[in-house]
C-alpha cells in the first residue's frame, strides 16, 4: 500500500470512528433527555386524573382519520377498538382508499352501513370519492370510499370530511388503548395556543391477544424478526423522540398515531400528495410554515398513550417497508433543504435537520463503508488492531449499551412486558441486533438510494396476518 493510500485509509477510518462515536453519543444524549422527560411527565400526570377530562365543558372534540387499503384481516377489530375509546366527543372517519380486497364489504356488513349524500367542503384536492357511508348503530362512524390515491391522499379526504378542530391520524391496522385519546390530548388543554401536534407511543401487536377491540394480553412475538423490531420501537419512541421533543425539535409524529390541529394543517394544504413519508413530511412542513410566520408553537411527544400495530415478520416485506421509509426521509430532507443549518428555523434548523441529514439519511452509506473497510482489512490480512478494537467498541458495544438503556426506559415508564423472560429476550436481541440485523438494515437503506435513481416510487404492499384473537389458555 502506497503512502498516499495509507494516508487516505487512515483519514477515512478515523472519520468513520468519529462518526460512530458522534451518532451513538447523540442517541445517548436523547436517552438521558428522555429519562428527564419521563420523570417530569410522571410527576405531572400523578396529579391529573385523565378521566376528569370527561367533565371539562371545553374538552376539544377529535376526528380520528384512519386510511385503509386492503385491510380486510384487521379492519373490524381496529374500528371496534376506535369506537370504544374513552373520550367525551369524537368521530371515526375510515377512508377506504380503493381497496381491492373485502375491506369495504366487511365494514358495510359489520356496521350495517348506509350510503348517504353528506355535504362537505373540499378544502384539499383529492382523488374522486365514490361514496360516504354512515351506520345506524354506530353514530360516531363515517366510512369514505374513494379511488386509490395512496395514504396522503386518503388522509386529505378524511380532513375534508372530518368535522372537529383536532384530528388524530392513525393506521387502519392499529389499535389504540382505551384511554389513549385522553392522554394524548392533554397538551392541547394545557397549552392550547401553542400546541399544534402531539405524538404517542407505537408498540407491537405481534404476539399480543386482542379481545373486544383491545389488547387483552401483552406478549412477546415468536417471530425473530419481530423481536428485533420490539427493541427498535422502544429505542425510537422512548429514546429518540422523547429527547427531541424536550428540545422542541421533534420532526416525526408517527403516521400510526398523531394528534394535530386541523386549521394549521389546512393552512399548509394538508398532506403533500406526492410524499412517501407523509408523517414526517407534514411535521416538517408545519414547522417550516410556523417558523416563517413567526408563530410560537410546540409539537410534542407523550410517553404513555399507546397505539398497537402489526409489524412485518419476513425479510422481504420488512425490506420493502424500510426502503420506503428511507426514500421518504430522503424526500422530506431534500424538499426542505433550505431549513438545514438555518438559524431562522431555531432548533429545527440547527439541530434536528442536520441530525437527520448526517446521521439518518447519510448514515447507512457511512455505516456500510465502515463495515466494508473493516472486512477489507480482515480479508487482506492487514488487520489494524487499533481500528478494529475502536470500531468494535463504538459500533457494536456502544450500540448494545443504547439498546439496554432503551429497555430500562420501558421498564421505568410503561412496564408493559410483565414477565422477566420477555425482558431477557429483548436484551438478548439487543446484542444480536448489532451483530446481524443492523448490518442488513444498512444494506436495505442503501438500496433506497438506488431505487430513487431508478425512479422507483412504489409504496409496496404490507402483508398482514391480522390480530391474534385466540382465547387465553387456562
Amino acid at each position: 500500500m502506497t503512502n498516499a493510500f495509507h494516508v487516505l485509509f487512515h483519514l477515512v477510518s478515523t472519520a468513520i470512528l468519529v462518526y460512530f462515536f458522534l451518532i451513538n453519543s447523540f442517541y445517548l444524549l436523547f436517552v438521558i433527555l428522555s429519562l428527564v422527560g419521563i420523570i417530569r411527565h410522571q410527576r405531572i400526570t400523578s396529579y391529573v386524573r385523565m378521566r376528569e377530562i370527561f367533565s371539562l365543558p371545553l374538552a376539544k372534540p377529535i376526528s380520528i382519520i384512519a386510511p385503509a387499503f386492503n385491510e380486510e384481516l384487521c379492519i373490524l377489530e381496529s374500528v371496534r377498538s376506535l369506537l370504544t375509546l374513552e373520550y367525551p366527543l369524537y368521530e371515526v372517519v375510515v377512508v377506504n382508499d380503493g381497496s381491492t380486497d373485502a375491506t369495504l364489504e366487511k365494514l358495510i356488513e359489520a356496521f350495517a352501513l348506509k350510503k348517504t349524500h353528506r355535504v362537505f367542503r373540499k378544502s384539499i384536492e383529492t382523488a374522486p370519492i365514490r361514496g360516504i357511508y354512515i351506520s345506524p348503530t354506530e353514530p360516531k362512524l363515517v366510512v369514505v370510499d374513494k379511488l386509490n390515491g395512496r395514504k396522503a391522499d386518503a388522509l386529505n379526504a378524511g380532513l375534508n370530511i372530518s368535522r372537529y378542530p383536532l384530528f388524530c391520524a392513525i393506521d387502519a391496522d392499529s389499535i389504540l388503548d382505551r384511554d389513549a385519546l385522553l392522554k394524548v390530548v392533554r397538551p392541547f388543554h394545557e397549552d392550547p395556543e401553542r400546541t399544534v401536534g402531539v405524538g404517542g407511543v407505537i408498540r407491537l401487536s405481534n404476539g399480543c391477544v386482542v379481545r373486544s377491540g383491545q389488547v387483552f394480553k401483552v406478549g412477546m412475538p415468536r417471530n425473530a424478526l419481530a423481536r428485533f423490531q420490539v427493541l427498535e420501537y422502544l429505542r425510537a419512541f422512548l429514546g429518540g423522540r422523547m429527547g427531541m421533543s424536550l428540545l422542541n425539535c421533534l420532526l416525526i409524529v408517527s403516521g400510526a398515531f398523531g394528534l394535530f390541529r386541523k386549521d394549521v394543517a389546512l393552512k399548509i394544504g394538508g398532506y403533500r400528495r406526492a410524499s412517501i413519508g407523509e408523517d414526517m413530511d407534514l411535521v416538517v412542513r408545519l414547522r417550516r410554515y410556523l417558523h416563517e410566520q413567526k408563530i410560537p408553537y410546540r409539537i410534542s411527544f407523550i410517553p404513555d398513550p399507546i397505539c398497537w400495530t402489526e409489524v412485518p415478520e419476513n425479510f422481504r416485506v420488512l425490506a420493502r417497508q424500510r426502503g420506503r421509509w428511507h426514500r421518504g426521509l430522503i424526500d422530506v430532507l431534500t424538499q426542505n433543504l433550505k431549513m438545514t443549518f438555518n438559524p431562522r428555523y431555531g432548533m429545527t434548523g440547527m439541530l434536528a435537520m442536520p441530525f437527520y441529514l448526517i446521521f439518518e439519511m447519510l448514515g447507512p452509506l457511512i455505516e456500510l463503508l465502515g463495515y466494508t473497510l473493516f472486512l477489507y482489512f480482515v480479508v487482506a490480512g492487514q488487520v489494524r488492531y487499533p481500528f478494529a478494537g475502536r470500531f468494535f467498541l463504538l459500533a457494536i458495544v456502544y450500540g448494545m449499551l443504547l439498546s439496554l438503556t432503551a429497555i430500562l426506559l420501558e421498564e421505568y415508564s410503561l412496564q408493559r412486558y410483565p414477565r422477566l423472560s420477555d425482558i431477557v429476550i429483548i436484551a438478548a436481541f439487543g446484542i444480536l441486533e448489532n451483530l446481524v440485523y443492523r448490518q442488513w438494515l444498512a444494506l436495505v437503506r442503501v438500496k433506497a438510494y438506488w431505487d430513487i435513481i431508478r425512479g422507483n416510487n412504489e409504496w409496496g404492499a404490507m402483508e398482514k396476518k391480522g390480530f391474534s384473537l385466540e382465547h387465553e389458555k387456562p
